[in-house]
């Protein structure tokens, strides 16, 4: 019985106990990871300068670091050629394929329902006014 009150004082307050799929809501769904994972998962394996044009809005300085957090998770594989010019070529992982069907319910939800949430924004504004 201590145990289970343990957990539950734990899980209150520490929020990836009361919610354990924040640790990887924080792995995938921080700012600029969707768009390169969704990137590499489509079109394959690319350059740097391949993926830099294909996320818009997107700085050099932040694909960088974006991209050494996924290879740090494990989501994103880096291949150094030594050539002269150097070559550096990323492509999705095992792991970062697993999440496909994840990212396919996601594109679901969205085609089905972000109407739905524009028009609730839309009334929430118009009464707030």
């Amino acid at each position: 019985m201590a145990d289970a009150r343990t957990r539950t004082a734990a899980a209150t307050s520490d929020p990836e106990g009361a919610c354990p799929i924040s640790p990887v809501v924080d792995i995938v769904f921080s700012r600029w990871t969707t768009p390169v994972l969704w990137s590499l998962h489509t079109y394959g394996r690319q350059r740097f300068v391949e993926l830099e044009r294909r996320i818009a809005r997107i700085t050099p300085k932040v694909l960088t670091q974006r991209l050494r957090q996924l290879e740090r998770d494990g989501l994103v594989v880096r291949t150094y050629h030594p050539e002269v010019p150097p070559r550096v070529e990323y492509e999705i992982s095992e792991l970062g394929r697993s999440l496909a069907p994840l990212f396919a319910h996601l594109s679901e939800w969205a085609a089905a329902h972000l109407d739905e949430v524009d028009q609730a924004r839309q009334d929430y504004d118009a009464g707030s006014a």
